[in-house]
């Protein structure tokens, strides 16, 4: 059976529907005719790659932004990730595709898929909860975090798109900021079958299995998708505007030896607070999409994806 390209068509504010068509003629060119599926909505390409990998069609190719290869991931995942999975980034981010080291045009995305080399992934199989508390599980690819990401998640869903997605992240940002609350999380991880325990103070906390999140913050600069660890990044500041501006370091990659930062490594990972109050805010964000809420456990599986790179 052949493979399968799943469009998201809202990916980057809509241009990944927009010039589809023009795509599909490149890709036809370059990789032979493939059946293609748009996804309607959030999870829906979740459901069609785990359709397709489940009848055997390989490559299924993920083209829109970093939560369209979640999807498309997290359902091949779910049938035992015996499709290869391939990327064609139409979306506003990029951050896995940064670690992976794809460039950022059609033709080398095309040209890393017709090629065939595959590399195997690490992947981290989650069990958390959902906004209204009922226990969820999942997947991630890149990284999950916990606190000021996903409030500013939450926020840009609800936020009006019409000046662009630039302005509505920027004014999500803002009011998530004001929102956001210190967490006191406690912390018991493992690597390789040795224990820690730890209690820390936050504003967010990343687990990574890329290097990349927030449109190219370089939070993990040590983090490889299979060397069978994650990086889990802490990030604290006396108070938010402190936080704020220390935040712009995390770009270049500066941010792991100032005050208020904690870097550990892990293979298991289960993170809850111990202030219960701020809960409602100290939310999830997965691969940057909004999640749930803690607490939040977390499992590598080795070598658990076959992608195109």
């Amino acid at each position: 059976m052949g493979g399968l390209v799943i469009v998201n068509p809202n990916a980057g504010g809509g241009r990944a529907g927009r010039t589809f068509g023009g795509v599909r003629k490149v890709i036809d060119r370059r990789l032979g005719p493939m059946e293609v599926a748009f996804t309607s909505g959030p999870g829906h390409g979740v459901a069609i790659a785990r359709q397709a990998a489940q009848t055997g069609q390989s490559p299924i190719v993920a083209v829109g932004g970093d939560g369209t290869l979640h999807e498309v991931a997290s359902g091949v995942l779910d049938s035992g990730g015996t499709s290869a999975v391939g990327y064609v980034g139409q979306g506003t981010g990029g951050d896995f595709r940064r670690t992976l080291g794809l460039e950022h045009r059609l033709d080398a995305y095309l040209e890393v898929i017709a090629r065939g080399r595959e590399r195997r992934v690490d992947a981290g199989r989650i069990r958390y909860r959902a906004l209204d508390g009922t226990p969820q599980s999942g997947w991630f690819l890149n990284i999950v975090s916990a606190g000021l990401g996903g409030l500013v998640d939450r926020r840009v869903a609800h936020t009006t798109r019409a000046l662009g997605s630039g302005p509505a992240y920027f004014l999500a940002s803002l009011g998530a900021l004001a929102a956001c609350r210190r967490g006191r999380l406690r912390c018991r991880a493992s690597l390789r079958g040795q224990a820690s325990e730890r209690t820390l103070s936050a504003y967010m906390i990343a687990v990574c299995n890329g290097g990349f999140f927030g449109s190219g913050m370089h939070v993990a600069p040590m983090a490889q998708p299979d060397d069978g660890r994650f990086e889990v990044v802490a990030m604290d500041a006396p108070n938010k505007l402190a936080f704020a501006a220390f935040s712009r370091r995390i770009y270049t990659g500066n941010h792991l030896k100032a005050p208020g930062v904690v870097h550990f490594a892990c293979d298991r990972i289960t993170i809850d607070l111990e202030n219960a109050e701020v809960r409602d805010v100290f939310l999830l964000d997965v691969d940057g999409e909004p999640l749930g809420q803690l607490p939040i456990e977390i499992e590598l599986v080795p070598q658990a994806l076959r992608i195109l790179a």
